[in-house]
């Protein structure tokens, strides 16, 4: 892609996506009919690039109306946004969504990732290929493709179908709208799509005839087996109140823990999340008070949240189910957190493959700003807030706190080095507290109940409750809420029981480590996986029997960090491939044929773990050295 733009021209219906999202073209300098005034003088320049952020939504506005982006539409997009094409080509690419070569309106997105893989995903690509050809093969209006994990691991194997080509409609156009010259990003609608879960090949093909005609989506409420529990606290409301109804909410205790956040001011609201001892819960542990503390205490006065819903580890599904069965808690959340940190917008980064969530996410924020929990003036109380959604498009690097800035930018979504830290310079380069979902959702019983009853629950260094997301071979597959302190056979009795013929429980995700059949009674807090070699992550509970080849998943866990790698660092760039490699080699030998190559493997993983600038590269020997060293694999 060259520096310069083109004579290439959108056709009708990319120019409306895109002016349906940013306005029609006021000048031919920016696209539109070049008049007599534009021979004059140029508008745009400044103005128009302060609009950079407003790329990836319409690379997500046009790819949704026609299913890819021509050469035209984005040339298009970047005279409207004055970004120079080679830039916005590398963006575009960047993600896995987006196609930039012709392809047909509904794509099948089949998971064959390591929870899918454990259920037999196998066996579904290869009737696809057997029947529709080989991925990435047209056959007739659909195109189907491997995916990484979806998130819908507790119906493994898993499959997404969307199709393009559907009229948006407005989002955020609700009772109350946006405030004026807010929300200007705001999605403007998804295509149709439909979760075929679990994947059969009959299942796939009806749906890529028509979407419509897949079987209903079951509710967040499948996903939880402890549904109806009264000792549930972050999952109480899933199943037993509406996720569309505002006023359900509130009769369920929402929104006590704003008007309390209120009565105690900012740094009351700190102190208390600072007591209960809350740890971030998206798999570094970070205290959350301390976060927010040096966010607020920043001499700057724009300061930003970002919530991070670019749920990607694969075996994670906790924070779509918390997004779809009660998103009103997240915008509670989200709100107490920017009052705390003096943020008055925040931003919501969730995951283009969470359809569902995005709906309802966006219903629940429409609502609340109707009904002035979001806007000028919260409750009446002079604080001005409001939350604006991005969606990802398939890139598991996003989830990294300062990649989403990049992403919301308009930027390639490549971490950023630190120090400075997001605290200091984060999003826009102004002081940004970033939280996952679960840990937001854990501030409301904080200041419902109090930091002390709070940290009441749990250790003394892993306070309150957890959210596991337990799949593979168990017979309850789901999302499970435990104090910490809780054994891993705790949990497994929750889901079903250890399986007959268990080889063992990956713990963490694809970034985590292997847990033997002899330590599930591992308390599960931070400092008890620590100290078993293993981490929580993201809270994935993958359980493997005997039936599941632990090379072969081994394997899918290397393409995944090579295929997620950004390539921005060699350690990670050429350690993830040369790791691939050499797992494929040795995937049949054991014992001194493969020796040399485990060898190496060690070599590799050291100089990623050491060397990479982000969590992607330095964790990305995690699985596969504990499946060597506690499982004795290849020996």
């Amino acid at each position: 892609m060259d520096l310069k733009y083109t004579d290439a021209k959108p056709s009708d219906a990319e120019r409306g996506a895109v002016d349906e999202l940013l306005g029609p073209a006021p000048t031919g300098w920016e696209g539109g009919e070049r008049d007599a005034a534009d021979l004059r003088w140029a508008k745009g320049g400044h103005e128009a690039r302060d609009r950079r952020d407003l790329l990836l939504p319409a690379l997500h506005a046009v790819n949704d109306r026609v299913g890819w982006i021509s050469e035209g539409a984005l040339d298009y997009i970047c005279r409207r946004l004055t970004v120079p094409p080679a830039e916005a080509y590398g963006v575009a690419t960047f993600y896995a969504m987006f196609s930039l070569r012709p392809r047909p309106a509904t794509v099948l997105h089949v998971c064959t990732d390591i929870a899918c893989a454990a259920r037999g995903s196998k066996r579904v690509t290869e009737s696809l290929t057997s029947r529709l050809g080989p991925p990435g093969t047209p056959a007739g209006r659909a195109i189907w493709q491997e995916s990484p994990c979806l998130g819908l691991c507790e119906r493994a194997p898993a499959a997404l179908v969307i199709r393009a080509g559907e009229v948006p409609e407005a989002r955020g156009a609700g009772a109350g709208g946006a405030p004026p010259g807010f929300g200007k990003g705001r999605d403007r609608g998804t295509p149709t799509t439909a979760v075929v879960a679990p994947a059969t090949t009959d299942g796939l093909i009806l749906a890529a005839h028509d979407p419509a005609r897949a079987d209903q989506e079951p509710p967040p409420a499948a996903a939880v087996p402890q549904t109806g529990d009264p000792g549930l606290v972050l999952l109480r409301r899933v199943g037993t109140t509406d996720p569309a109804d505002l006023d359900d909410y509130r009769a369920h205790g929402g929104y006590t823990a704003l008007r309390n956040a209120f009565a105690l001011g900012p740094a009351g609201v700190i102190r208390e999340v600072t007591d209960a001892g809350l740890l971030g819960r998206g798999g570094a542990a970070f205290p959350t008070g301390r976060k927010w503390q040096a966010t607020a205490s920043q001499p700057v006065r724009t300061r930003y949240l970002v919530c991070n819903a670019d749920e990607s580890e694969p075996g994670t599904f906790k924070d779509r189910v918390l997004m779809e069965g009660d998103p009103y808690a997240l915008i509670e959340a989200m709100t107490i957190a920017g009052y705390a940190v003096g943020a008055h917008r925040g931003y919501l980064y969730l995951r283009g493959e969470y359809p569902r969530a995005l709906d309802r996410l966006t219903h629940a924020a429409d609502r609340a700003r109707a009904r002035g929990l979001l806007g000028d003036d919260v409750l009446g109380q002079g604080y001005a807030f409001d939350i604006e959604i991005r969606r990802g498009a398939g890139a598991y690097i996003c989830g990294e706190e300062t990649a989403i800035f990049n992403s919301i930018e308009g930027h390639r979504g490549e971490p950023r080095t630190k120090p400075p830290f997001p605290t200091e310079r984060g999003l826009f380069g102004k002081p940004t507290a970033v939280n996952n979902v679960e840990t937001l959702v854990n501030v409301l019983p904080i200041l419902t109940h109090g930091a002390a009853a709070f940290a009441a629950t749990g250790t003394e260094s892993s306070t309150g409750t957890k959210l596991f997301c337990v799949a593979g071979t168990v017979d309850r597959p789901g999302v499970f809420e435990v104090p910490f302190g809780a054994t891993l056979r705790d949990l497994l009795d929750l889901a079903g029981g250890p399986p007959p013929g268990l080889r063992a429980v990956l713990l963490g995700g694809a970034a985590g480590g292997f847990v033997r059949p002899d330590e599930l009674d591992v308390p599960l807090t931070f400092e008890g996986a620590r100290a078993a070699g293993a981490t929580l992550g993201s809270g994935v509970v993958l359980v493997l029997d005997d039936t599941v080849d632990l090379p072969r998943i081994l394997i899918r866990v290397a393409e995944f960090f090579r295929d997620e790698s950004c390539g921005q660092c060699v350690p990670c760039r050429v350690g993830t491939v040369r790791q691939e490699e050499a797992l494929h080699r040795i995937a049949d030998l054991r014992g001194a044929e493969a020796a040399a190559d485990v060898a190496l493997l060690r070599e590799v993983g050291q100089v990623m773990r050491d060397a990479s600038i982000c969590g992607l590269g330095q964790t990305a020997w995690n699985a596969v050295e504990s499946a060597i060293d506690r499982l004795g694999a290849y020996e």
